[in-house]
């Protein structure tokens, strides 16, 4: 369960690349995001973990890598909060996940670059912000804000954006 909820961070950003590169405003179609295996095994390499029974919390520093398949998340610094039960105590389910120092994901056909990446599994939500660049092949979308709803598969990319589309790259969804 904790490791399909890194994953799901992961996924939230690479996979919203082909409905991201079409948009022309702030609105971002991420159809995507359910397609991957997220029963394979995820592999966490870091050069240090912390793990903090009283606060809930587990750290992972020092050139951190999250591999699962063929994603990748790249980030200096990955914090795992754990959610608490009505009485207090230390629950299993995680409540935020949050990636920070310069964050890379990849997937084999796409990219996307952010100084912070949170993912919220309460409401579903990845708020990736700070120099957001979402890349997938020669088309190109940023900003400094990017919210992704897994539950919608939609995205909103905020603060002035830009978007770059190389004629005829348009992922084949275009005319659906």
């Amino acid at each position: 369960m904790r490791q399909s909820l890194i994953l799901t961070l992961m996924l939230a950003a690479a996979q919203a690349l082909p409905g991201a590169a079409l948009s022309q405003g702030t609105g971002v179609s991420l159809g995507g995001v359910a397609e991957t295996d997220r029963d394979a095994p995820v592999e966490v390499t870091s050069d240090q973990l912390e793990l903090d029974q009283t606060a809930g919390t587990a750290l992972f520093t020092g050139d951190v890598l999250v591999v699962q398949g063929e994603m990748r998340l790249a980030a200096p610094r990955i914090l795992v909060e754990y959610a608490r039960l009505p009485d207090g105590s230390l629950g299993e389910d995680v409540d935020r996940i949050t990636a920070t120092g310069g964050v890379t994901m990849v997937t084999p056909d796409e990219a996307a670059e952010a100084e912070e990446a949170v993912y919220s599994p309460v409401t579903e939500e990845v708020v990736m912000t700070g120099d957001v660049l979402l890349t997938q092949g020669p088309n190109t979308l940023n900003g400094t804000r990017l919210v992704i709803d897994l539950a919608t598969g939609t995205g909103r990319m905020e603060g002035r954006v830009r978007t770059v589309i190389t004629p005829g790259t348009a992922p084949e969804s275009a005319g659906q």
